[in-house]
């Protein structure tokens, strides 16, 4: 029996690259330039993986007409110091290998802008591992009307259409499980990330892994051919 041809979705912050401290601290860096408060540590983490524009106005409380400000202080040193502060998280590079030795697509979808995504990618060096990216619109703006991870996975599941047999999506926070959800898929969830034991009970994943070769365990086991059913006659 042949395998089932994957298509795996990986989510990047918290998944594939670990911001080791640029994303929160250089938020909080940001806001204490501009004056404005710095949330508690706990709502800090709470920031990674939504859009930054609705982070920075549901949880840091920025008023409107002070977040382009905060956003242009945060990506100048984001892109100054925190990409190169990042850092893959141990053996995740190798499983993706894995993955597309043995003929399954691997993409990246992320609430990151598009660009800025591909950049990080591209200061880690792990560009070329991947057969697409996907991400939020450059427009910050207009990254935060996005109906969560939904429309991003959409358009990743599209451009890959007939090259896979399952799609299955892999992430850290909630947002990627409801965005998986809503597009028909399930998502094993990375316990080295920003999400937390009580989302996860709430949003219920597929599965909760700890190391990336549990992950690549995990997302094999999808390839397996399901045997056929046999019925005997009456």
């Amino acid at each position: 029996m042949k395998n089932t041809r994957l298509l795996v979705l990986f989510d990047l912050d918290g998944t594939l690259v670990d911001p080791a401290g640029a994303i929160t601290g250089g938020i909080a860096g940001a806001l204490r330039t501009v004056g404005l408060t710095v949330p508690a540590p706990g709502d800090m983490r709470r920031m990674v993986g939504p859009a930054l524009v609705r982070s920075l106005t549901d949880i840091a409380r920025v008023p409107q007409d002070r977040v382009d400000e905060v956003i242009a202080v945060y990506r100048a040193g984001y892109r100054a110091r925190g990409m190169q502060e990042s850092r893959p998280y141990p053996g995740i590079a190798d499983t993706v290998l894995s993955l597309s030795d043995l003929g399954h697509t691997v993409a990246v979808a992320t609430q990151k802008p598009q660009r800025l995504a591909r950049e990080l990618l591209d200061v880690q060096g792990m560009t070329a591992l991947f057969a697409s990216i996907h991400g939020a619109p450059d427009d910050e703006l207009a990254a935060a009307l996005l109906d969560g991870k939904r429309t991003i996975i959409a358009a990743a599941l599209a451009q890959h259409a007939g090259r896979y047999e399952r799609a299955v999506m892999v992430g850290d926070r909630s947002h990627d499980i409801e965005g998986a959800a809503a597009n028909g898929l399930e998502c094993v969830a990375v316990d080295w990330g920003f999400g937390s034991a009580e989302e996860f009970d709430r949003t219920r994943p597929a599965a909760v892994v700890s190391s990336a070769g549990a992950l690549l365990d995990r997302l094999l086991a999808y390839a397996e051919p399901v045997p056929a059913v046999t019925h005997g006659r009456l």
